[in-house]
């Protein structure tokens, strides 16, 4: 069992009727299995996600994602961790090479259920599942020398937020992610 994280869920607001059936459904999951944040349940499994911004909220950091041959978000699965929010920050500079970047707040920011197809990894069959993602708002230094990450992506770089939404090819991530994040990284102000 994982309290904090059940405390966040259970505090957060959802912006969407996505948002609040799965969060409920991440909450249901998380209380009947001991095994949420593991790789080893097929099923289902925790991950996290960061909407990485510059300073000024302009732009976002997206990465070129070898799997899905598209430009993507970071993020990957918790391993065994509970505190979602460090495997966010771990993810990040991982699979971009930032060296400062910080959370705009330690709250969820969004929450997705996400499908992911059947694939090989690593010359093992992975059958199709569903990722429980909690995302989080990362602020980085557009500054920092950026490097792609090669077994996960093969490029790193900062696009306009509209331009980060329009350079993804995936048209469910792009309709019911990427730009719900814009309209809520643009209500902040």
């Amino acid at each position: 069992m994982a309290p904090e994280l059940e405390r966040q869920l259970a505090a957060y607001h959802p912006c969407c009727e996505q948002e609040a059936v799965d969060r409920d459904v991440m909450l249901r999951f998380l209380r009947e299995n001991t095994d949420a944040f593991t790789r080893e349940n097929l099923v289902a499994h925790f991950t996290a996600s960061s909407w990485i911004v510059n300073s000024s909220r302009t732009h976002a950091l997206m990465a070129w994602h070898n799997l899905y041959r598209a430009w993507s978000w970071t993020g990957g699965h918790a391993d065994g961790e509970t505190d979602l929010l460090s495997v966010a920050l771990r993810e990040a500079r991982e699979e971009t090479g930032l060296v400062h970047v910080a959370p705009v707040f330690p709250e969820i920011f969004s929450l997705e259920t996400l499908w992911v197809e059947g694939h090989e990894k690593r010359g093992k069959y992975v059958p199709c599942h569903l990722h429980l993602n909690v995302t989080y708002l990362l602020e980085a230094d557009a500054g920092d020398a950026l490097r792609a990450k090669p077994d996960e992506n093969s490029g790193v770089r900062w696009f306009m937020l509209d331009e980060a939404v329009e350079a993804s090819t995936e048209e469910w991530m792009r309709a019911r992610v990427y730009e719900k994040l814009n309209r809520k990284v643009r209500a902040l102000g």
